[in-house]
């Protein structure tokens, strides 16, 4: 696929994403990366192109150098640092960073498609943004690999539905019947919000915990808003975690629940919010004394 260069908008968003790309990569101020900060970053040599790389050339370096996988983890989990903090520019950049690999997946998928192949580009897109706002996890390992595989994922399913598409002759013959809902149908946010009035969990991490765990959102833009670090949020929501299994297998967070369970998590959530305050203040002491040092 090549992008035309002509006036009118492309209508598949694939390739309005990599018309896009091209113009936030064109001009005297293109978009790069300081490769030589991520080496610093991370402490040791990653084989990258010396300097502030402009976007495109990194991307061609990035192609021929298929082995380097040190230095493509680090450039794509700060592409995707930059996209989730940083916002449209960043995302359209790890877009058309990842454009000939999506390019690849929506002519393998599309391929023998009998519907309009800018449906299967248009998923391609949308598996990969999802993936790159929220649900690619940076701690893991092969963070390109996981992205790409979430835009397969993605367009595979629309290609499969249609696959699966049995003509009807008659559609009044085709009685659907009753049919019983896909679990899970309840609704675990409303348990987690009573865990939080109960103080099973502090209610500062009731949202956050809907958001990750339910939402599966990204935790670096919500950390940035609770203003604390990834790891503190994640062990944060571990240590939830841990009470809200003790409390379902409990059966403290059913409807009828006794006066002293909840006198007790009540206790227990305003030690935990003393010692988070105490925490807080030490913090901000240490920042104040470091500032009159200086």
């Amino acid at each position: 696929m090549v992008v035309a260069d002509t006036p009118s908008w492309p209508a598949s968003h694939l390739l309005a994403a990599d018309a896009a790309f091209v113009a936030l990569t064109r001009g005297p101020a293109p978009l790069a990366l300081d490769c030589d900060r991520l080496a610093r970053e991370i402490g040791q040599d990653l084989g990258l192109p010396c300097g502030v790389v402009p976007l495109p050339v990194l991307r061609d370096w990035l192609l021929t150098h298929p082995g380097g996988y040190a230095g493509r983890d680090a450039v794509w989990r700060e592409l995707v640092l930059r996209a989730r903090l940083r916002g449209k520019e960043w995302t359209i950049a790890a877009v058309g960073m990842a454009m000939p690999a999506l390019v690849r997946i929506a002519g393998q998928v599309s391929a023998g498609y009998r519907g309009d192949t800018a449906d299967i580009d248009n998923e391609v897109l949308t598996g990969f943004l999802e993936a790159l706002r929220d649900h690619c996890d940076l701690t893991g390992p092969a963070v390109y690999a996981s992205l790409t595989m979430a835009a397969f994922r993605a367009a595979r399913q629309v290609r499969l539905a249609d696959d699966q598409v049995v003509p009807v002759e008659d559609i009044e013959s085709a009685l659907a019947g009753s049919r019983t809902p896909k679990a899970p149908y309840g609704h675990p946010d409303l348990l987690v919000r009573r865990a939080g009035t109960l103080g099973v969990i502090d209610e500062a991490d009731v949202q956050p915990w809907i958001e990750i765990r339910l939402g599966r959102r990204a935790p670096e833009p919500i950390a940035v808003r609770l203003g604390i670090t990834v790891d503190a949020l994640r062990m944060r929501l571990a240590r939830a975690d841990e009470r809200l299994a003790r409390a379902v297998v409990e059966g403290s967070l059913s409807e009828v629940t006794s006066a002293d369970v909840v006198e007790r998590a009540a206790a227990q959530a305003r030690r935990r919010s003393g010692i988070r305050a105490g925490k807080a203040g030490a913090r901000v002491a240490a920042r104040a004394c470091v500032t009159l040092a200086t």
